[in-house]
């Protein structure tokens, strides 16, 4: 997508913080961080959504969370981390490539938003 922000990052056209890339996705830091770790998963191949993903390559999100399963101690997260990711307006995606937001390195609160 030529005018994806997030595929620009992955591509290198745009610099990020990358702490973690294979042939399936980044993972780079937040610029905004909501906590003391917030990074983003960047799945390289396009999809709008986690809908879209799941429907057309599910093996993929699997492949990816399998990744970062095997990173969490070296990430700082060994103590618990948080998951989240955002589809549509009501759901506030402000980027329309999916990304998956990873939250830890301290105790977060149990009431999300």
């Amino acid at each position: 997508m030529n005018d994806c922000i997030f595929c620009k990052i992955i591509a290198g056209e745009i610099p990020s913080t990358k702490v973690f890339e294979n042939e399936d996705m980044a993972i780079i830091k937040d610029l905004n961080p909501q906590a003391k770790i917030h990074l983003l998963i960047l799945p390289k191949k396009h999809y709008a959504n986690i809908g879209e993903l799941a429907a057309n390559d599910a093996d993929l999100l699997k492949r990816c969370f399998s990744a970062f399963a095997g990173l969490t101690d070296e990430l700082g997260l060994q103590n618990g981390y948080r998951l989240i990711t955002n589809k549509g307006d009501d759901g506030c995606q402000s980027v329309n490539h999916i990304h998956i937001h990873i939250l830890g390195g301290e105790k977060l609160a149990e009431k999300m938003g």
